[in-house]
């Protein structure tokens, strides 16, 4: 089997006061979240201050949809609130990715297939050429070229009827994703011929095994960096074990050069999803680990709420350190023992542990629920900031 082809270095960002961050090569990989709001009639100094949080929990490129030309006008102002490289989603209109690079963009991701005819697309390619703009070739299951949808849909009724099932839906998925790794080769073509070296590629199904597939396929003939992730994954849960499953699978190959975790939640937990992945694959260091129990009917402590209360700021940290927040002394200082720091309770007490020894024990009887709340916090983030 051939080995997959080391990605190509590019830069990207780095006009105005945006961070220049670089993709490919033996870089560290990208992880993005999208923007779930429309940018008509949006607060724009909110978003950046937004942005800004979105990075301290480990983002490094956010992606908006412009779906129209006033859309393209709040987007260009934004490039220059915040330091955030940040992406211009296009479909059908070229003439929005031609104003997108007006501001400060970072890159724009486009849809060739739908986008138009080849000189529409080799405008956008000229632009960015002029404005050093990275430009992702996005291709979904979705929107194939009609052409590669008509192949498809005959190689069906020329399948052997006699065939089972599930061998039947095995030989379409893999023609599906055959389909994507030529759609994509297709549209890079002309970026080829146009001399455009700032080429990201994007290959996606709601389907893991398709979106794998099309990837491996891909990632041994070109050396474009490639942009992971499983389009339509789903609601939180679906979503983050669907591409768990598909960045484990690329990841290990070393394929892949950034991540969206694409999920009908939040952005925060979009970050928050892809950036353990990433560290549960190898792929980043740093940054505090939390750990928790699941909780059962033995609780003592109320992991859940102050789990809740934390996870944010936590993971905004920057400390290389572990926390464990254990539901009852029995996940406590004992099975925390790993920990840099834990807290754990039973009935009207809490402890503080560093290590597995405990260093604070608070008393909170007689207390309300919202003055346990203030003692529990208050001691936790001293012994936190001590560290």
């Amino acid at each position: 089997m051939n080995s997959t082809i080391v990605p190509r270095k590019i830069e990207i960002g780095g006009k105005g006061q945006v961070k220049k961050l670089t993709l490919g090569g033996s870089s560290p990989i990208l992880l993005q979240t999208m923007w779930k709001e429309s940018l008509l009639g949006a607060d724009l100094n909110y978003i950046a201050k937004s942005l800004n949080e979105f990075e301290q929990l480990g983002c490094d490129l956010v992606r908006f949809a412009v779906p129209d030309m006033d859309s393209a006008e709040q987007f260009v102002k934004l490039t220059r609130l915040t330091p955030m490289p940040l992406v211009a989603d296009i479909h059908f209109d070229y003439k929005l990715a031609l104003r997108c690079m007006d501001g400060d963009t970072a890159k724009i991701r486009i849809n060739p297939g739908n986008i138009g005819s080849k000189e529409r697309t080799q405008a956008v390619i000229q632009k960015a050429k002029d404005t050093g703009t990275v430009i992702r070739i996005g291709v979904n299951s979705g929107s194939l070229p009609s052409a590669l949808k008509k192949q498809i849909e005959e190689m069906k009724v020329k399948q052997n009827l006699s065939m089972d099932k599930k061998a039947f839906e095995d030989e379409i998925s893999a023609l599906r994703a055959g389909a994507l790794t030529e759609a994509a080769a297709q549209e890079l073509e002309i970026f080829e011929k146009a001399n455009f070296k700032n080429a990201v590629v994007s290959m996606k199904a709601s389907n893991v095994w398709e979106t794998v597939r099309a990837n491996e396929i891909f990632a041994k003939k070109f050396d474009n960096p490639l942009h992971l992730g499983v389009t339509e994954a789903g609601p939180l849960i679906q979503g983050i074990v669907k591409s768990t499953i598909a960045f484990y699978r690329l990841l290990e190959q070393n394929i892949g050069s950034t991540i969206r975790v694409s999920l009908s939640d939040s952005c925060e937990n979009e970050i928050i999803a892809g950036r353990e992945i990433l560290a549960e694959c190898g792929k980043r260091q740093g940054g505090i680990r939390l750990v928790s129990c699941p909780r059962c009917g033995r609780k003592g402590f109320d992991v859940q709420g102050f789990v809740k209360r934390w996870q944010t700021k936590l993971l905004s940290e920057k400390k290389d350190i572990s926390i464990a927040v254990m539901g009852c002394v029995v996940n406590g200082p004992g099975e925390g023992k790993h920990a840099d720091l834990g807290v754990t309770g039973a009935e009207d007490s809490v402890i503080i542990f560093k290590h597995g020894e405990i260093i604070k024990r608070l008393d909170l009887k007689n207390l309300t629920e919202e003055e346990k709340i203030e003692a529990v916090d208050k001691a936790f983030n001293e012994e936190l900031q001590s560290l």
